[in-house]
């Protein structure tokens, strides 16, 4: 009951996200509606240093947890920790899922970037500060009651609340459709790249298996690297208008009823 409770919760969590987003999004607005843009855009680009800087920290509660999870278990399947005494996991296991992380975001951060603050919603500053609070506080909750959620799915949810929030933005819904198929066909991915992973270990000696199955995850990983490098996205980029897709539909009636 318990772990059925726990996935429902993951699967709201980007709908929780938008809605907060959204109220937060309007007070934000609301509140600063006779102080002029140029100052309100500069105090709550300041402000987004400590809210992105909240969004880390509730990114390695949450996902890096789930990480050092997996392999913990994978440890304890092979015996390599004692289950018959308290449960600590291994300082290396730490330092290793905090890297990959941060590799991982070093990589493809500028590409998530563009998509999320131009592909999505074309959003400013106080978009930006409500969005992240919102991802910030709907994560760290779920990280305090033990629900496991992702990262990505909060903000993306996060930031289409921002835009639905601010009276005339501007919604690419085909962008988030495509966002949702991805998610959707992640989750068989994984399923079937992890036993064909394990079929081609089981093959050989454990050893060489291991070795074959990390060459393979460099090799496939180094190849989508080099091909994302075809369609370079940096800092010099990643702010540039985002082509208008021809669905992108106006919110504003959507937001209607929240700014009256």
């Amino acid at each position: 009951m318990q772990r059925c409770e726990r996935e429902a919760h993951g699967k709201a969590s980007p709908a929780v996200a938008a809605l907060v987003a959204t109220i937060g999004t309007w007070l934000v607005y609301r509140i600063t509606a006779g102080v002029a843009e140029r100052y309100a855009e500069g105090g709550f680009r300041w402000g987004q240093i400590g809210t992105a800087s909240l969004v880390s920290l509730a990114h390695g509660t949450n996902d890096a947890q789930k990480t050092m999870g997996v392999i913990t278990l994978a440890l304890i399947a092979a015996g390599q920790i004692d289950v018959s005494q308290e449960i600590s996991i291994p300082l290396w296991v730490k330092i290793g899922a905090a890297v990959a992380i941060a590799m991982g975001t070093y990589l493809g951060g500028w590409r998530i970037m563009r998509t999320l603050g131009k592909g999505i919603v074309d959003i400013n500053a106080p978009q930006g500060f409500a969005g992240d609070t919102s991802t910030a506080s709907v994560i760290l909750a779920s990280s305090g009651l033990g629900f496991a959620l992702s990262t990505t799915h909060v903000a993306s949810g996060s930031i289409m609340g921002a835009g639905v929030g601010r009276k005339g933005a501007e919604v690419r819904w085909s962008v988030a459709g495509r966002m949702a198929s991805a998610w959707a066909i992640t989750f068989p991915a994984a399923g079937l790249v992890g036993a064909v992973m394990f079929l081609i270990s089981r093959l050989m000696p454990e050893l060489i298996g291991a070795i074959v199955v990390v060459a393979i995850l460099i090799g496939v990983s180094l190849y989508i690297w080099l091909r994302s490098r075809k369609d370079p996205v940096d800092k010099h980029s990643v702010g540039k208008d985002w082509d208008a897709e021809p669905d992108a539909a106006p919110v504003v009636e959507a937001a209607h009823h929240v700014h009256h």
